[in-house]
């Protein structure tokens, strides 16, 4: 799939105009409009303003805009419809989005061979050829060694191949995605989902592979996870999330209606959790998981058809397990901020019978697998990952060499060689096949990419924000720059969910940088960059720490000179979306340009938006029915912090129908305050796709994945100055 990575882009024409005309703006009326104006940008479509006022713990807040939570009224989609037109508009054509259109065309559109997985006779996987709108599930005769269910020998674009699904068969406009999920034990049935453009719903569905022919059995659509098939084939167990009673998880067997399907456990859980089952030793235990948000989770054991007990329950940390030789091996922050390795009777699973087997070091312990009856575990060491070998009784054992400031991994099945994965930003991901022995490592899958890294450089800025916190924002940009303030440079972040921020190659980022741009990000608290510690610090009422040390990365850039305010751009998406949102009511004079996606904005009615699968994220953000958490909420939520008069950035949001986590419309309540509030003379756009959301690449085919990235970069270029803006 392509590599858009930064979400999606778009491009402002500074030839054009700016302020308010009808809500149904023609193209034709747009012109007219543009001859008729003054200002530099022509003026977005009016949004009738129809003032609703809540109550929330005795404060008055009012909204202009609730009318168009309505998304399928016929003034809503009129209202998107001229939304859509305008951005286009303000866009606009020109040598910069050509050139960008034309370089990440270049650099997605290729070949792209997936992972095989094999099932009886025969090896499946994806692949789309260069020029193909979408990934096609195909299948090959397996090597007559068994092997594993990965194959190494990886299939190539040319080959005697099946076609097993082609998506082009469910939607000819390529908007709603196939993916493979599991097959059954005796390689016969094969497992899939199907999804409507970028909604978080799939629709699961059973092949017979001898046929071709669906099952009738199938799960509509709806919230799923966890769906895998039972050890004898005759069917299989799903976690079934619903919104408003919570998850649960059940047990179809193949041939009854799943109307009676047995449940298996969740009672009594509500939509703020995720829960999960996984079997083990043989099928003699079950593990169940409850994750509340992202902060902590809970471990249950049950010996096959006794009671469900605990293992741990209420503990403010994160458990989570793997079982290997008759033991369970637990990676936890309890007790331990950068976590350490338990290991676990399944027999006596109780806290106090756990023995730590590698203890909290100082760099965060990140993952672990056994190959060749070592342990070789991957730690975060300021952001950058290294690899430690152990022993199993936990006796160091060394350490494997890899390259600085790289996002790495490890895997093997033994025989003294191993799998080694680099990436970082400045290499795309590369993998070796690494002797554990010596060291020595040879390219398997070298990529394809035509590009000079010696011609850029990464710089590691280290940047000090609210309380004396230090935290690095890694910048990229060609070597050798002249630090004068005058480089376009887009800020990226994310700072939440316990997600880390590590180094990795884009190929949109690359194709900001072949244009003299500067790309940077920010390691931002709420994350998991440096512990447990770090990610609570800027979640709930901390999260107020993730917009400082945003604001203070750009600082930090302004101030070495690698950009100005005139010259710097924010982006992010989801949660990165409220970040840059935040940042930019906050700090309008610090930026010039926002690019804000399928973004969370109105964070004191979040916990209202029920149609939204996100109800965990209650508790990252918090709750504003709860006071205390109201109180720092109403600080800094983006919506209710624009100020009528204030000169913003440029802005350009997008969202789109079926963005089932994030509900939509959040970013066209943003956008119309912001047209209405900005003093700036500046654009704020909004690009709206119709089937577009938050999952599986949000529904796109590879052109308009392309397309959309072109505009998005375009927009930024021509606010902050890359390339020529009037050619």
């Amino acid at each position: 799939m392509p590599d858009i990575r930064f979400s999606r882009g778009t491009a402002v024409n500074s030839s054009i105009l700016r302020r308010p005309t009808a809500t149904t703006l023609s193209a034709f009326a747009l012109a007219a409009a543009l001859s008729a104006c003054s200002g530099p940008y022509p003026p977005p479509p009016d949004s009738r303003i129809d003032p609703v006022t809540d109550v929330l713990h005795g404060v008055e807040i009012t909204d202009n805009y609730r009318w168009l939570e309505d998304q399928d009224a016929a003034e809503t989609r009129e209202w998107i419809a001229a939304q859509n037109e305008y951005a286009e508009l303000i866009v606009g054509e020109s040598e910069i989005r050509r050139a960008f259109l034309a370089r990440l065309t270049e650099l997605n559109d290729t070949d792209d061979v997936g992972g095989t997985r094999r099932a009886a006779d025969f090896e499946y996987f994806t692949m789309r050829r260069k020029g193909e709108p979408a990934p096609v599930i195909y299948r090959r005769p397996a090597p007559e060694s068994e092997g594993d269910e990965e194959d190494s020998d990886e299939p190539t674009v040319e080959g005697d191949y099946e076609v097993v699904i082609d998506p082009a068969n469910v939607d000819p406009a390529h908007r709603t995605p196939v993916s493979m999920m599991g097959f059954s034990p005796d390689g016969s049935l094969m497992m899939y989902s199907i999804r409507q453009g970028g909604a978080d719903e799939i629709e699961v569905r059973i092949r017979d592979l001898e046929t071709g022919e669906d099952l009738p059995d199938r799960l509509p659509n709806a919230l799923y996870q966890g769906v895998s098939f039972d050890d004898d084939g005759t069917g299989f167990y799903y976690t079934y999330r619903s919104r408003v009673t919570g998850p649960r998880i059940r047990h179809h067997t193949l041939g009854d209606d799943p109307a009676s399907d047995e449940e298996i456990w969740g009672e009594g859980y509500g939509p703020t959790v995720y829960i999960g089952m996984d079997i083990i030793a043989d099928g003699q235990y079950r593990i169940f998981t409850v994750q509340h948000g992202w902060a902590r989770n809970d471990l249950f054991i049950q010996k096959g058809d006794g009671p469900i007990r605990p293992i741990v329950e209420g503990v403010p940390a994160h458990f989570q397990h793997r079982f290997r030789d008759g033991q369970i091996y637990v990676r936890t922050d309890w007790e331990a901020s950068n976590y350490r390795l338990m290991t676990v009777d399944p027999e006596s699973p109780g806290v106090d019978a756990w023995v730590e087997l590698l203890p909290e070091s100082d760099d965060v312990f990140e993952n672990y697998t056994f190959i060749d009856g070592k342990m070789y575990v991957t730690y975060l060491h300021e952001v950058a990952n290294r690899i430690r070998v152990f022993e199993m009784d936990g006796t160091p054992a060394g350490e494997i060499d890899v390259p600085e400031n790289s996002t790495v991994g490890i895997s093997g099945a033994g025989d003294g060689k191993a799998t080694l994965t680099v990436s970082n930003h400045l290499m795309p991901t590369t993998r070796y096949e690494l002797d554990l022995a010596t060291g020595a490592r040879e390219i398997t899958e070298p990529p394809e990419l035509d590009f000079d890294a010696s011609a850029y450089e990464v710089t590691k800025l280290w940047f000090t924000s609210t309380g004396g916190v230090r935290a690095p924002v890694h910048v990229i940009h060609r070597a050798g720059i002249e630090l004068d303030g005058s480089h376009p440079t887009i800020l990226n972040g994310y700072g939440g969910f316990n997600s880390s921020q590590k180094p990795g190659f884009s190929n949109t980022r690359l194709a900001w940088l072949e244009q003299g741009g500067v790309y940077a990000i920010a390691t931002l608290r709420g994350g998991a960059e440096f512990g447990e510690s770090w990610h609570q610090d800027g979640m709930l009422e901390n999260k107020q720490h993730v917009f400082d040390d945003f604001i203070a990365a750009a600082e930090a850039l302004i101030a070495e000179g690698f950009t100005s305010p005139e010259h710097l751009g924010i982006s992010g998406g989801s949660n990165g979306g409220l970040l840059v949102a935040s940042a930019m009511t906050q700090r309008p004079e610090l930026f010039r340009a926002v690019l804000c996606t399928y973004p969370d904005l109105d964070m004191i009615r979040f916990a209202e938006f029920f149609e939204t699968n996100n109800m965990p994220a209650l508790l990252e953000y918090g709750d504003a029915r709860i006071l205390e958490q109201f109180e720092a909420i109403r600080k800094y939520s983006p919506y209710q912090a624009v100020e009528d008069g204030v000169e913003y950035p440029a802005v350009m949001l997008a969202t789109g129908d079926l963005d089932t986590r994030v509900p939509p419309l959040q970013a066209r309540r943003m956008t119309a305050r912001l047209q209405a509030a900005t003093a700036s003379d500046l654009p704020v756009i909004l690009w709206y796709d119709l089937r577009g959301g938050h999952a599986a690449g949000r529904g796109r085919p590879t052109s308009l994945a392309i397309s959309d990235a072109a505009r998005e970069l375009a927009f930024l270029a021509m606010q902050l100055g890359l390339g020529d803006p009037a050619s």
